[in-house]
C-alpha cells in the first residue's frame, strides 16, 4: 500500500462551464434581438436666429390669419422669397418708416425703394409686382360691377391707383351705360403740381371705346 505524500500538488482550476451547457435551448427561427441606441437630435448651434422667427411668423399667418401680424411683420413675411438668408425684420420696418404705410411701399418709385438699405432692385421689383397684381385684381372686381356704385367705392379705388404717385396725373375712368369701367388710362402725367390735359384727346378716346360716361381724376401728390 502506498503512503501518502505530505506534499499535495496545486488546486485544479474548476471546470469551464459553456452557456450552451447550462441553458441547453435552442430557438429555431428566433430572430436575433438588436439593441439600438437612439441617437441625440442634433442641434444646429450655427442656425440663424432669424430662422426659428420665421417659423413663428408663418405659424401665426396659418392659425390666425393675416389680422394677427402688423404691417411690418407682413411685409417681412414677403420679404422672406427676395432676401431668404438674412434677417428681413429691420429691412421691413425701415421700408415702412420711408414710405408710412403699405400701400406708400408698394407705390413707392422703383428707384427710391432700391435706395433703402438692405433693398436693392431685386427688391424694390418684388414690391412692384405686387402693386400690380393688387392693381389688376382691383380693376378686374371692378369691371364686373358699376365702378360708381357707391362713392367710398370710386374713391378707394383711385386712392390704390395714384395716391402715392409722385407726379401729377390726369386719369380718366371710361364706362359703359351701366356704369361698367371699359378702362382705365393716364391722359397726362406732369409735374410735381401740374399735369395739362388737352378735351379733344379725352373726347377722342371716348369713342374710340364708345363710352357712355367719363370720370376725370387727378391727384395732388404730397412733397
Amino acid at each position: 500500500m502506498a503512503g501518502r505524500s505530505g506534499k499535495s500538488g496545486p488546486p485544479k482550476a474548476p471546470a469551464r462551464v459553456e452557456d450552451s451547457e447550462l441553458f441547453p435551448f435552442k430557438l429555431d427561427g428566433a430572430p436575433d434581438i438588436v439593441v439600438a441606441r437612439a441617437d441625440r437630435p442634433t442641434i444646429h448651434k450655427d442656425r440663424p436666429h432669424y430662422h426659428q422667427h420665421r417659423e413663428r411668423l408663418r405659424k401665426r399667418f396659418d392659425d390666425a390669419g393675416a389680422g394677427a401680424l402688423a404691417d411690418y411683420e407682413l411685409l417681412e413675411m414677403l420679404l422672406f422669397r427676395t432676401i431668404p438668408r438674412q434677417d428681413t425684420k429691420p429691412l421691413a420696418k425701415a421700408l415702412l418708416e420711408r414710405f408710412g404705410s403699405l400701400a406708400g411701399v408698394l407705390a413707392a418709385p422703383v428707384q427710391r425703394i432700391a435706395e433703402v438699405k438692405g433693398a436693392g432692385p431685386a427688391v424694390a421689383q418684388d414690391m412692384k409686382i405686387v402693386q400690380a397684381l393688387l392693381e389688376r385684381a382691383n380693376k378686374s372686381e371692378l369691371a364686373k360691377r358699376p365702378v360708381i356704385s357707391s362713392w367710398s367705392q370710386l374713391v378707394n379705388y383711385c386712392r390704390m391707383s395714384m395716391a402715392h404717385e409722385p407726379r401729377e396725373q390726369f386719369r380718366v375712368l371710361f364706362l359703359d351705360s351701366k356704369n361698367q369701367l371699359i378702362a382705365d388710362e393716364v391722359m397726362n402725367e406732369g409735374t410735381v403740381d401740374h399735369a395739362p390735359v388737352y378735351p379733344r384727346e379725352v373726347a377722342r378716346r371716348a369713342l374710340e371705346l364708345s363710352a357712355a360716361s367719363i370720370i376725370l381724376v387727378h391727384n395732388h401728390p404730397t412733397h
